[in-house]
C-alpha cells in the first residue's frame, strides 16, 4: 500500500558574496538573469550542486556517495582489486568492462560513452558480481538500482543506454539570484616578466576580468517521502538531510576563487518542513531591494514578509528553523520560527523532527 502523506523541505538562505566571479558563462562573464525588469548575478543550479556533490566527498561522513565519470572501468575495476587483491590491473580493467557492457552500459577503448553517475555501494555490490561471475542483465541493473549514493538520490541519473536504469531527483535546487539589481564590471590587471630586460618597460602580460558583488537568495527543496523511498531507511534519511543542510550552508561553487578570495557564508540559513507542498520565496525580490545601507538587513525583512503571505495559499508548516549572523526583530523571529543559535544545533533540531515525521510517513504507508 503507498501512502498519499507527503514530507518537503525547504531550504533558503540569504548570502553576500563580495567582487567574485563563481560562475562564468561562455565568454569569462559572470552569469546573470533578467528578473522584474532588473539584471540579477546568477549562480546556476548546476554549480551549485557540484560544490555540494565535493562536499559530502570532502567532508560527509557517509561513504556511499556517488561518483560521475567516464572512466567508469577504471572505477569498478579499482573496486574489483580492492575486494581480490590477486586480480591483475588488465583483468580487474577486463572484468570490469565486461560486466558493465552485460549491464548495458556502452563503453569504447574502456571507458563510458557518456558520464555514467554510480554510488559507492553500488560499484562496490557491481565489483563482487564481477569476481562471481555473474553475468545476468537484470542482476546487475537490480544491483545498479539498488542503495543510490545520496546525491544520486537527491540528483538524479540519466542513462541514456537505458532509461530503465534513470533515477528520479528528490531534490530540486533553484538558481541563486541577487536580490538586487548588478552590474558587471571589469578589473584590469597586469603581469610582470621576472626576468625581463632592465631596460624593459611595460608589463609581460594584461588583461581584464570580470566580476560583480552581490547579495544572493538561494532555495532548494527535498521531497522527503521520496527520498525515504530511495534510501530506505528513517536514520539514514535523516542523516543525510543533516549533511544536506551543512553542505547547502557551507559548500561554494570556486570559480575564479583563488583570484577573489571570496569564500563567505550565509548570513541566514532558513528550513521550512511542510506537509502539502514545496515554496520558493524568490517572489519576495521580484521588485530588487534598493542601494541604501546595504542589502542583506532589507533581504531578510522580505524573505520573512513573503513568508508570511504564502500562508494564505499553503499550510501552517509543520516546522521552521533558523540560524542566522544578524540581528533580528522580534516579528522576523516569529515568521522564522526557532533559532537554533548555530547550524549544529539546527542539524539536531532537524534530525530530530525528521526522524518523527519519517517514521509517520512509513507507518502509514
Amino acid at each position: 500500500m503507498t501512502s498519499n502523506k507527503r514530507l518537503y523541505l525547504d531550504i533558503h538562505a540569504i548570502q553576500t558574496l563580495p567582487p567574485s566571479n563563481i560562475n562564468r558563462d561562455d565568454t569569462g562573464s559572470p552569469k546573470t538573469a533578467l528578473y522584474g525588469g532588473v539584471r540579477r548575478a546568477r549562480v546556476s543550479s548546476q554549480a551549485w550542486k557540484r560544490a555540494i556533490r565535493k562536499y559530502f566527498n570532502d567532508f560527509g561522513e557517509q561513504n556511499n556517495v556517488g561518483i560521475r565519470t567516464l572512466r567508469i572501468v577504471r572505477y569498478v575495476a579499482d573496486k574489483i582489486q580492492e575486494e581480490d587483491p590477486a586480480i591483475s590491473d588488465k583483468e580487474a580493467m577486463d572484468l570490469a568492462e565486461k560486466t558493465l557492457n552485460a549491464a548495458k552500459i556502452s563503453t569504447k577503448d574502456q571507458k563510458a560513452k557518456a558520464l555514467f553517475f554510480m554510488g559507492d555501494l553500488q560499484a562496490k555490490n557491481l565489483a563482487k558480481a564481477a569476481i562471481e561471475g555473474i553475468s545476468d542483465k537484470q542482476a546487475l541493473q537490480a544491483i545498479l538500482k539498488s542503495n543510490p549514493a545520496v546525491d544520486i538520490a537527491l540528483f538524479g541519473r540519466m542513462v541514456a543506454d537505458d532509461p530503465s536504469l534513470n533515477e528520479d531527483a528528490s531534490s530540486q535546487v533553484a538558481h541563486a539570484i541577487s536580490t538586487h539589481g548588478v552590474d558587471t564590471e571589469f578589473d584590469f590587471y597586469t603581469a610582470m616578466d621576472d626576468l625581463s630586460e632592465k631596460d624593459s618597460a611595460g608589463a609581460g602580460m594584461l588583461g581584464t576580468i570580470e566580476f560583480n558583488s552581490s547579495t544572493l537568495y538561494r532555495y532548494a527543496n527535498v521531497s522527503l517521502h521520496e527520498f525515504m523511498r530511495q534510501v530506505g531507511n528513517v536514520e539514514s534519511a535523516a542523516s543525510s538531510m543533516e549533511l544536506f543542510a551543512e553542505a547547502f550552508a557551507n559548500s561554494l561553487p570556486t570559480g575564479k576563487i583563488n583570484s577573489y578570495a571570496n569564500t563567505t557564508l550565509p548570513q541566514l540559513l532558513l528550513i521550512v518542513l511542510r506537509e502539502d507542498r514545496p515554496v520558493n520565496l524568490v517572489s519576495a525580490f521580484e521588485k530588487p531591494v534598493k542601494d541604501g545601507e546595504g542589502y542583506v538587513e532589507e533581504s531578510m525583512k522580505r524573505l520573512g514578509k513573503e513568508l508570511e503571505k504564502t500562508q494564505r495559499f499553503v499550510r501552517e508548516p509543520l516546522a521552521k528553523l533558523y540560524v542566522t549572523t544578524e540581528e533580528v526583530s522580534e516579528a522576523l523571529q516569529g515568521e522564522f520560527g526557532q533559532d537554533c543559535h548555530s547550524l549544529e544545533n539546527l542539524k539536531d533540531q532537524l534530525g530530530t523532527i525528521l526522524k518523527e515525521a519519517m517514521v509517520n510517513l512509513r507507518e502509514d504507508a
